[in-house]
Parts: C-alpha cells; sequence; structure tokens
C-alpha cells in the first residue's frame, strides 16, 4: 500500500480487490434463496426494459455458480421469442473464453472447474453478453471471480459485443483500481432493478 492507504499496482490491487470479493462473497451467502429471486427477478425485468428487441440476435449468458444471479427463466422467456442463447466455455486455464450455443434443455457435460457447459454445440459470437458482476465501480470496471476470463475474451473479440454487467444491489464499490487488462461494462444492471449506462 502506498502512504495514503490506496494500493499500489499491481501487488497491491491484488492484495485489495481479494480483501473486496471476500467482503462481497460474505453478503451473498447471507442472502435468502427469496431474496435471491427477488433480485434476479429486479435484474430480469430491467433487462427487459433496456434492450430492444432481441429476435434473431446471440446472447450469452452466463451458468450461475457461488450464489450468481439465476437469470435462466430470463433467458428461457427470451429463447422463446425468438432470441439465440450462448454459454461461455473456458478451453484452457489463461486463454479467452469462446462461446457455445445453448438452449434450455440442451445436453451438458462438466467443465473445467466443474461448471456445467453445452456438450455438444457449435461455437458462435454473441450480439450481448451478459456478465455477472460480483463488484463493479463507479466507472463500470467489473469486479469478478478473479481469473481475468472476461476481460481477455472482451478484449479479443472484433467487433466487440455490446456487454451488460449484472449483479446484486450491493456490488458497487468507489473503484476496483482498473489495471490497462480491465474492460469496462457498458451497461450496469443490479438486482434493485438499477441502470447505469457507461458514459464512453
Amino acid at each position: 500500500m502506498s502512504g495514503d492507504g490506496q494500493p499500489t499496482p499491481v501487488a497491491g490491487v491484488d492484495v485489495f480487490r481479494k480483501r473486496d470479493r471476500d467482503r462481497l462473497y460474505a453478503l451473498r451467502r447471507e442472502l435468502t434463496v427469496q431474496e435471491q429471486s427477488m433480485q434476479a427477478g429486479a435484474v430480469a425485468a430491467a433487462l427487459d426494459r433496456v434492450l430492444e428487441d432481441m429476435q434473431g440476435r446471440t446472447v450469452a449468458a452466463y451458468w450461475p455458480i457461488r450464489g450468481e444471479l439465476d437469470l435462466r427463466p430470463w433467458l428461457t422467456r427470451l429463447r422463446e421469442a425468438g432470441g439465440r442463447l450462448a454459454l461461455p466455455v473456458v478451453v484452457a486455464k489463461g486463454r479467452p473464453l469462446v462461446f457455445r450455443a445453448w438452449e434450455p434443455g440442451a445436453r451438458m457435460t462438466r467443465g473445467l472447474w466443474n461448471i456445467p457447459v453445452p456438450a455438444d454445440a457449435a461455437e458462435v459470437v454473441p450480439d450481448l453478453v451478459i456478465a455477472p458482476l460480483l463488484g463493479v465501480d463507479d466507472a463500470c470496471y467489473r469486479l469478478g471471480n478473479g481469473g481475468g476470463y472476461y476481460d481477455m475474451t472482451l478484449a479479443a473479440l472484433t467487433p466487440r459485443p455490446r456487454v451488460i454487467g449484472v449483479g446484486h444491489d450491493f456490488c458497487p464499490v468507489q473503484t476496483i483500481f482498473p489495471q490497462h487488462w480491465d474492460v469496462p461494462m457498458d451497461d450496469v444492471i443490479l438486482g434493485d432493478g438499477s441502470h447505469v449506462r457507461r458514459v464512453a
């Protein structure tokens, strides 16, 4: 840490982020099933307000782990309305994600870290990525689980899709002290239904 208590790159930032991750994971664990459901519902309703017609467009979301908001009911409705869906897949540690086509009821297998992924599906390029947030700062930079996979992936995609970060109502932090590899979200939607669009 520097003399004013701020983290110094890069080791200090890692320590700061780990402390914030631990705090936010603890808050997640305190939520009841009903509270989780209410926050997921508020995010789903906000997505319906924010997004234009997604018929024929590909939305890459995520399979919820570690208390992340479960948006699978909303994704099912999106699919029924003509949207296309995809899930992220870790193909190797330290490599960008790929996105594989998915729909509710599709055959799944266990990927890296035992996360369910589509078993037999083609890779697709999403028009929209919905990224789970553990924390998010005032400039829409995301605090995730710490692997850096979304940052690597979004930096590599051309053209870059629109990215909406979604998380619980306690996600906001003043800053994550973004580094040169961090990629900001275009929009942030939280479990209280709030929506922020990043100012470029």
